[in-house]
């Protein structure tokens, strides 16, 4: 492990073997082998361009739509806090939002604001800086519709503004350079009136809370959807609902979440997402690709060899 004194100085916190698992849904996983939570941006930049250029660097918001490996993650796990979590109304169409900014307060300030077009960001449970990241979506709509531009802070250090063109969108993917920092985001939507805009985020509230398991250890949606298709069905017909393995399982209310029940490890979840794409790939011919990050190392010495429950 790194010692503190190779590590740059800083004016936030830098926590050595932080633990990852309180800080992201499943509630599972390793630790980072350091955390830093800076104080501002220049106390990111300054870490950054310091830091011995070798070190691998991610960032991390809620932790929403994450595996964390058992053996836990390498180098340095940044993650923006209460600094980073501003948004204020720019005019009457457009927000300026810190990268630590959660997607319910990002529409709640559209909404108080009168801008509309923003309240899917409502039902995406993370911070800004990872939905802009990931082309984060739902509702028919993605973050590159609202993006104007967005600020990173490079793996270098640097500073530097990207337009939405520049930023390399595909479905719930971007081109960001690796090791980058989101640390805020333009959105732009158009003039609304608060309480229609109420009514539309009062309408996706019902609508996840009837479909998803919403109050689960879960790591949201698992699957991307396939060209013209739905990965929960494909998910259904393969006869996954309900598969578990020890403490993992596929939600039987919606069937492209899985779930923690209790004391799941990573491995088992990652094997079950395994087994439900080898059984979906059997059953339809379609290869699922994963939505969820899955970041970090195995357990050293870790036997992974996990049994299926019907």
């Amino acid at each position: 492990m790194m010692q503190k004194a190779a590590l740059p100085d800083v004016r936030g916190r830098l926590t050595p073997h932080a633990p990852l698992a309180p800080l992201v849904w499943f509630k599972s996983g390793g630790a980072a082998e350091w955390l830093f939570e800076p104080k501002d941006i220049d106390d990111l930049r300054a870490f950054l361009a310091d830091l011995d250029p070798a070190v691998p660097v991610m960032g991390l918001g809620l932790g929403s739509n994450m595996i964390v490996r058992d053996g836990g993650v390498p180098g340095v796990v940044v993650r923006l806090g209460k600094p980073f979590a501003k948004v204020e109304a720019l005019d009457a169409t457009t927000l300026c939002c810190g990268g630590g900014a959660s997607g319910i307060l990002v529409s709640s300030t559209a909404r108080d604001a009168g801008v509309g077009g923003l309240e899917f960001l409502r039902s995406i449970p993370g911070t800004v800086g990872g939905f802009v990241r990931m082309n984060g979506g739902a509702y028919g709509r993605e973050v590159k519709d609202v993006l104007v531009e967005c600020q990173v802070v490079l793996r270098t250090g640097e500073l530097k503004t990207l337009p939405v063109a520049a930023v390399g969108y595909s479905y719930r993917h971007s081109a960001l350079p690796e090791g980058c920092i989101v640390v805020g985001a333009t959105f732009r939507g158009h003039g609304e009136d608060p309480e229609a805009i109420q009514r539309e985020m009062d309408r996706i509230a019902a609508e996840r809370e009837a479909s998803q398991p919403l109050r689960s250890k879960t790591g949201g949606s698992t699957f991307k959807n396939p060209d013209g298709d739905k990965a929960w069905r494909l998910v259904d017909e393969a006869g996954c609902r309900g598969l578990r393995i020890g403490d993992a399982q596929v939600s039987e209310k919606h069937c492209n979440f899985l779930l923690n029940l209790g004391e799941a490890r990573s491995a088992e979840i990652e094997a079950l997402g395994e087994e439900v794409r080898r059984r979906v790939k059997a059953k339809s011919g379609v290869t699922l690709e994963w939505e969820i990050q899955r970041i970090g190392v195995p357990a050293a010495g870790a036997d992974d060899s996990v049994g299926v429950e019907a």
